[in-house]
């Protein structure tokens, strides 16, 4: 294997010792079977503890990885007839959302999704995943769409927070974003909110009003970006590591604080080592939640919806002296 991320690098030079004592016993005719047996029972342990103490900083990087699955990688796994849908109607069609028309085990659903590029020039044309106001929008016109004809709606979270540039202020930015949590939380369908890597700000939670939101294993969810953070509080970008680490940003301390529904386990070494099972794991998880949703009336859905975020925090009241 090669080292993908730098934790896994003593997973990488064991195995290479493997490989070459293999091909030593077979060039020298030589049976190093014993030898090989226990190397590959010790690489084994090391790789459950490697995988299994991944650290906050650590799950930082990973969801940023050039290779981690995407919305649309998702989308081409689970759904069945996606069609994509393009434009807000008001300016353009941004690249940073993506979202459209497809089935999930037969239903019709709408899919939205934050969209990261593939590579340089793809990153280029998609923001580097953070979208515009105009893709705001385009996301909202597909939820009304969906509450028109009853679809439920499912979204995939993965950017570092909204565009934070000149032209997204100079088109209403923060506008676009309450509106999207407003009209979120009136909407008549199941929402599943899933975050897939990284849920950044204001920028993820456009997507993330849901009745239920489910996180992968090693994604992360936050008020801002651990660069964002650091950059407030130490002054210094460089220090992400660190403030990734005080920040409270892992699915288990998510599901801890009551503020997503379910951890989807990731197989070993994150999504991008096996995209279709990860596929399916979050097939199974959107189905479950897909029927229990279904029960609801629409106006026990907009109410789940509303005691759901009414519920995250802790409060303490006293007494005035």
């Amino acid at each position: 294997m090669a080292a993908e991320m730098p934790f896994e690098t003593p997973l990488v030079e064991m195995r290479k010792k493997i490989d070459e004592l293999k091909q030593f016993g077979v060039e020298k005719q030589i049976d190093f079977s014993d030898e090989i047996a226990r190397l590959e029972e010790r690489y084994a342990k090391l790789e459950e503890e490697v995988y299994s103490n991944i650290t906050p900083s650590q799950k930082m990087h990973l969801v940023r990885y050039q290779q981690r699955p995407t919305s649309l990688d998702f989308i081409q796994h689970i759904f069945t007839d996606f069609m994509e849908l393009h434009g807000d109607r008001l300016f353009g069609d941004d690249l940073a959302i993506v979202g459209g028309l497809a089935k999930l085990n037969g239903v019709p659903v709408t899919v939205i999704g934050h969209q990261r590029g593939k590579d340089t020039k793809d990153n280029i044309s998609r923001f580097f995943g953070s979208p515009h106001p105009e893709g705001f929008r385009k996301a909202l016109r597909f939820m009304h769409q969906a509450d028109k004809f009853r679809r439920p709606i499912v979204t995939f979270i993965d950017t570092k927070g909204a565009y934070p540039g000149n032209t997204a202020e100079e088109r209403g930015q923060s506008e676009a974003i309450a509106r999207n949590l407003r009209e979120m939380m009136m909407l008549r369908v199941p929402v599943i909110c899933v975050v897939i890597g990284e849920g950044g700000s204001g920028g993820a939670l456009a997507l993330g009003v849901g009745n239920r939101v489910l996180m992968l294993e090693h994604a992360i969810y936050s008020v801002i970006s651990p660069n964002g953070a650091a950059s407030i509080l130490w002054k210094d970008a460089s220090k992400a590591d660190q403030a990734a680490e005080a920040m409270k940003i892992t699915a288990a301390d998510l599901l801890e604080m009551g503020v997503i529904e379910e951890i989807i386990p990731e197989p070993k070494g994150g999504a991008h080592h096996d995209v279709q099972q990860q596929s399916e794991s979050i097939k199974q998880a959107l189905w479950k939640h897909l029927r229990e949703l279904s029960q609801m009336t629409p106006e026990q859905l907009q109410e789940d919806r509303y005691a759901k975020f009414r519920k995250i925090g802790t409060f303490t009241h006293e007494e005035p002296l």
